[in-house]
């Protein structure tokens, strides 16, 4: 099934991509990210980044880009090949507004402002809302298995903080230095290493052509690497992001998979007349809708662009309600996908035979030796083997695996993994019989049908290409989001 990933996944990762997701932004899951961390001094580190609220400009006032503390956003990890989660990290949000007010002629008045003044890190006084997490950590299936809390490791609180979004320099003079008091050391449950933790917006480090590729990839394909530009450049994003000792995340191999998905729950009931709203939201009476019921997933992510561009329009919210071990049911997008065969109406570059199993090799299970369990499962996520060892940032290759840079995709996922060019490669059969990591190590990948050679012998691009100025080299690693404005403070 996860030949859906590659035989058409590479277009806008995961913005806006089924009916029902785009009435709600703030569980939309934009991008998945594994990888080692690569921070000098972090070698035994996996970092997972899970993206959500898409599009974002920067602008965006006056409420922003708070998460929704009626949901539950999920990073799940396999670690024995069945397709189903060992592990799940589990972030549920609050939102506290203290209904901030200023003097007008000697009445109190509330006023309508996220913020009244400056914000830093040693001082919020002048902030109207305050958003803070919580992380569980779930051994086993993630409704009925142990759950334990992840602690902040200086303070032992369950409790941790998340900054505002960057405003504006007028409110938030230095968003860099505010920004970094919210990585928050943590201590893990049965894990001997601390990890880190971070929640907040980032800039948006998916670089793709997005608007001439939804119309009908008006695209140059074969043309040069940096034909075009990256329309999504100028848009944040928030993130989920952790750092876990590898240890903690891995079973009896060095192989792992990961995805992200959103939770809400199943019933709203909206109240005709709120009466504003408390600085908990716990009093019914005044909050606009009251949510209850089982939450139900309405999210998922893993490897990029999947929903997006392979999944029919009639099974796009199928999908994201389901699971890796059922995607069995998705395979008649895989076995014959679309995107190559429209490459080839509108460009005349020859789509590579079906079945495509080199697709279902890569994306699906693994590659031997690779990127594959010994026992799996066939179904659609990230893998990563977390034994092979990290690029430095200034060695990266963008292309990753295609590019010779084995540390990179679809070997896990980095922020500068250029994934729409890598997966139109692939869909183009670029891979199709090659050996990914030696005749000895067994990684050879499937045939496209019964043609042994590559239908393309050159990289197939959107002309966007990624700057590895764009990204930090520490965790996060997705850069400081773009202010709102940028003003001098009085």
């Amino acid at each position: 099934m996860a030949a859906v990933l590659a035989s058409a996944g590479a277009f806008a990762s995961s913005h806006r991509e089924a009916p029902f997701i785009t009435g709600m932004p703030k569980v939309d899951g934009t991008d998945f990210y594994m990888f080692n961390s690569y921070e000098s001094g972090r070698d035994n580190y996996v970092t997972l980044i899970a993206n959500y609220l898409p599009l974002q400009d920067a602008y965006g006032g006056p409420n922003y880009f708070a998460l929704d503390d009626d949901a539950i956003y999920e990073i799940h990890i396999d670690n024995t090949g069945n397709a189903q989660e060992d592990i799940t990290f589990q972030f549920q949000f609050n939102t506290e507004r203290k209904n901030l007010a200023v003097d007008v002629d000697g009445v109190s008045v509330p006023v309508p402002l996220i913020n009244i003044g400056n914000i830093s890190a040693a001082d919020n006084s002048a902030q109207n809302v305050l958003e803070t997490y919580t992380v569980k950590m779930i051994t086993g299936d993630r409704r009925t298995g142990n759950a334990q809390s992840l602690t902040d490791a200086g303070s032992g609180s369950e409790t941790f903080a998340k900054p505002l979004d960057n405003i504006g320099t007028k409110s938030i003079t230095d968003y860099k230095a505010y920004s970094e008091s919210f990585i928050h050391d943590v201590t893990i449950p049965d894990c001997p290493m601390p990890g880190k933790v971070f929640v907040g917006q980032r800039q948006e480090g998916f670089v793709v052509n997005l608007g001439e590729v939804f119309d009908l990839v008006a695209l140059n394909p074969l043309g040069e690497r940096d034909s075009r530009s990256n329309t999504i450049g100028d848009k944040n994003v928030t993130s989920l992001a952790l750092e876990i000792p590898t240890g903690c995340l891995t079973g009896e191999n060095t192989v792992i998979g990961g995805w992200t998905t959103a939770s809400i729950r199943q019933a709203t009931v909206i109240n005709p007349s709120p009466k504003g709203t408390t600085t908990t939201g716990s009093d019914n009476a005044k909050v606009p809708a009251v949510k209850g019921g089982a939450f139900t997933q309405v999210s998922r992510l893993g490897s990029p662009l999947v929903n997006e561009v392979v999944i029919g329009l009639q099974d796009k919210d199928r999908f994201n309600a389901s699971e890796p071990k059922d995607d069995g049911q998705f395979a008649t997008y895989v076995t014959n996908p679309t995107l190559p065969a429209l490459v080839e109406i509108l460009f005349g570059v020859p789509a590579p035979e079906t079945p495509r199993n080199d697709l279902v090799t890569v994306f699906l299970t693994g590659v031997p030796g690779v990127t594959q369990l010994p026992m799996v499962t066939a179904s659609e996520m990230l893998r990563l083997n977390t034994g092979i060892a990290a690029t430095a940032a200034g060695s990266q290759i963008d292309l990753g695996v295609a590019g010779g840079d084995f540390a990179g995709f679809p070997n896990g996922r980095r922020p500068i993994d250029d994934v729409v060019d890598i997966a139109l490669t692939a869909a183009e059969g670029f891979l199709c019989g090659a050996d990914l990591n030696g005749e000895a190590a067994g990684g050879e990948l499937g045939n496209c049908g019964t043609q042994n050679t590559a239908q393309v012998e050159q990289i197939v691009t959107d002309g966007a290409l990624p700057n590895a100025a764009d990204y930090l080299t520490v965790f996060p690693y997705l850069n400081t989001p773009l202010p709102g404005a940028n003003n001098v403070p009085m």
